[in-house]
């Protein structure tokens, strides 16, 4: 009877070992441990350089969780050593179990990588490394390396051709060479055997497309004239007249807030200035949207080879089909430049 007695005690504290046991694994693995205060998802971003301890010290200063000590508990329990770069989402709610797992599993959650209204690699590769792990310096180095961009087909004068503005789901940790692998397979996409075939009837490259529709958007940001504008610089190719075609003069500028081009501007010696150079520029002078390449490719046909820009300086033009038409065009739009005081 002594004995029987004496075991009860023992199986008592087995018991009361067993539920703290129990308490404290609810308490580290399954207990809800992001921090709610905010009510809103936060995101934890991982790079190529990070340990533990950077990541713990992200967690502690960007208050993502409640207990970093119980998420370091969990992680040491969970063997969660090897650190995988990538942006996790901590969802509202989630428990330490959950968010190790998220991360020992490099379960990242994708973004959305958009880009538009760009007119320089400079600017593309400051957008983009805003969005991803990739930093600008490491894109614009491959945006101007020969060797690298030729087994794209492209070159650093036409590479921007490749980014074509629009959104697309990616994961953050993509570095440079995964983001130009990314950027080619969509644009090996959007130049569907249609579109190909209607740019080579021009007949264009499919670079040229989008080199013209680059100034086509520079020159009007009327989408309906896009199409009339691109007919009227594929009469002049067509004919072997000079494109005259401002925008580029600016790019060979550098400066796209001119208003006035002036005799002097048109001066300069650039093979992206197309009063003094036939044809097209070696490259697109902006990033060209998909509606302005299907402007291009779905051009208005009309006996249109000059323009300008109408009186009312409200992006619209006045288009011609002879030099008689466009002087009268044309002084009506000094005239307004004169009396605005506009002189560069």
């Amino acid at each position: 009877m002594k004995s029987k007695n004496n075991f009860k005690p023992f199986l008592t504290g087995i018991f009361i070992l067993a539920l703290l046991t129990g308490f404290i694994a609810i308490y580290v693995f399954i207990a809800p441990n992001s921090n709610s205060i905010e009510k809103k998802n936060k995101y934890l971003f991982i790079d190529d350089n990070s340990d533990f301890k950077s990541l713990t010290n992200q967690l502690y200063e960007n208050k993502s969780i409640k207990s970093l000590l119980t998420f370091t508990l969990a992680a040491r329990i969970y063997g969660y050593k090897t650190i995988k770069p990538g942006r996790y989402e901590i969802t509202s709610g989630i428990n330490n179990l959950r968010l190790v797992h998220k991360l020992k599993n490099g379960q990242q959650t994708p973004l959305k990588l958009t880009f538009n209204n760009l007119r320089t690699k400079e600017q593309l590769a400051g957008r983009l490394s805003r969005q991803i792990m990739a930093d600008s310096a490491s894109i614009n180095q491959h945006l101007n390396d020969p060797t690298f961009l030729s087994k794209y087909g492209f070159s650093p004068e036409t590479a921007v051709a490749m980014f074509i503005p629009d959104t697309y789901e990616v994961f953050w940790d993509m570095d440079a060479t995964e983001l130009f692998d990314r950027m080619k397979k969509e644009y090996d996409k959007f130049w569907n055997e249609d579109r190909k075939q209607k740019a080579a009837a021009i007949p264009l490259t499919i670079v040229e497309v989008s080199t013209l529709a680059s100034i086509v958007e520079e020159e009007t940001n009327k989408k309906a004239e896009r199409p009339i504008v691109a007919g009227l610089y594929i009469n002049r190719l067509r004919t072997s007249m000079p494109l005259q075609a401002d925008p580029t003069v600016k790019f060979a500028y550098g400066n796209f807030g001119l208003r006035r081009i002036t005799g002097a501007h048109l001066r300069i010696e650039s093979p992206y200035n197309t009063y003094k150079n036939k044809g097209l520029p070696p490259g697109p002078i902006r990033l060209a949207t998909a509606s302005g390449i299907d402007a291009v490719l779905n051009f208005s046909k009309h006996s249109n080879i000059f323009m300008c820009a109408k009186e009312t300086l409200n992006g619209e033009h006045n288009f011609a089909a002879t030099y008689a038409e466009h002087q009268i065009n044309a002084r009506k739009y000094q005239k307004a430049l004169d009396e605005r005081k506009i002189f560069e």
